[in-house]
């Protein structure tokens, strides 16, 4: 059996960024903080001298026992890399919501930015997708979205 169990975002400051998740975007703290480190953590990691900090915060629209987004931050940071949105690898976090415009405003007041605009297409089976990609408030990628129904 495999099963989806959280999704990581390494932080320039956790604490900033956990607070953005929750007052934006409506996830929840399940009280699954961490202070990591050790011989395991740097065997694991790769690097000497590892400490995490963070959270687990629960994913909007699942149960207590769904998906969370892991947000850590590490004592020392690599080097910054590009984050375009065409770049190779995990591109964005997707989250649906009843009013992408609403939601993104929230997004921007709290320190993030948009990408591109916020588009309105319609799909073969007649559904609309209205859709925006956005960034938090440390540059990584956030798809905002919302389906009708013909």
């Amino acid at each position: 059996m495999t099963r989806y169990v959280h999704t990581n975002i390494v932080a320039k400051d956790a604490e900033k960024l956990i607070a953005f998740y929750k007052s934006v975007l409506g996830l929840q703290s399940i009280h699954q903080t961490r202070d990591l480190r050790g011989a395991w953590l740097d065997k694991l990691t790769g690097l000497k001298a590892a400490h995490i900090t963070g959270e687990h915060l629960l994913l909007p629209g699942y149960g207590e026992n769904g998906p969370t987004l892991e947000i850590f931050q590490y004592d020392e940071f690599a080097e910054d890399i590009s984050r375009k949105i065409n770049r190779p690898g995990f591109a964005h976090i997707a989250f649906e919501t009843d009013d992408v415009e609403k939601t993104l405003n929230a997004l921007l007041r709290a320190g993030g930015s948009a990408v591109g605009e916020t588009i309105s297409t319609v799909y073969s089976d007649g559904r609309t997708l209205t859709v925006v990609y956005a960034r938090d408030p440390e540059g990584n990628s956030i798809e905002l979205q919302s389906w009708r129904q013909p």
